[in-house]
C-alpha cells in the first residue's frame, strides 16, 4: 500500500479568540499547495483516496489538487497516530491513500512507521512523504518513496 502525508500548506497564525479549525491558507500557502496538487496528480492513480482533515487549511490544501476528498474527522490537529492509520487502512488498503493533516501527527506517525528513534521528525508545511508497505521475506516493512517540498518545486 502506498500512504502518502500531506501536511498542509502555510496558514496564518491565529488571530485572538479564533477557533484552530478556522485558518486559512496564506497566499504563500495558497501557491504552495497549489504547485504541490499539480505535481501529485501526475503521480497518483485515479483510485487514490484523499482524506482531509476538518480544519479549513487542509481542506484548502486538498482543493489545490483537484480531486474528489474525504473529510474525516479523525485527522483533525493532535489525532492519534493510531486513528489516522486506521482511517487510512494502512498496511493493507489495495488503494493508495493521502492523508492531509497536520504536525506533530504527521511526524510521529512516520517516525514510528521507518522505525526512528526519535518520537517524531518533522515535516515541512506543504510537503509531502509518500511510503510504502511491502512484504518481504515475511517481514513486513515500510519504503519510503519520496520527500517532496513544494519550495523547491
Amino acid at each position: 500500500m502506498d500512504l502518502l502525508f500531506w501536511r498542509h500548506a502555510e496558514a496564518f497564525d491565529p488571530l485572538e479568540g479564533q477557533d484552530d479549525l478556522s485558518r486559512t491558507l496564506t497566499p504563500r500557502g495558497e501557491k504552495q499547495a497549489k504547485r504541490m496538487g499539480l505535481w501529485l496528480d501526475r503521480q497518483l492513480p485515479e483510485g487514490a483516496k484523499i482524506l482531509v482533515s476538518p480544519a479549513q487549511r487542509t481542506v484548502q490544501t486538498a482543493l489545490a489538487l483537484e480531486r474528489k476528498y474525504k473529510i474525516r474527522p479523525e485527522l483533525a490537529p493532535d489525532a492519534e497516530p493510531d486513528q489516522v492509520l486506521l482511517v487510512a487502512g494502512w498496511p493493507d488498503a489495495k488503494s493508495p491513500a493521502v492523508v492531509v493533516g497536520h504536525q506533530p501527527t504527521l511526524g510521529r506517525i512516520i517516525a514510528a512507521l521507518l522505525g526512528l528513534s526519535v518520537q517524531d521528525c518533522t515535516v515541512r508545511k506543504g510537503s509531502v512523504w509518500w511510503l510504502r508497505s511491502r512484504l518481504r521475506d515475511g517481514v513486513q516493512q515500510t519504503v519510503v518513496v519520496t520527500v517532496q517540498n513544494p519550495d523547491l518545486m
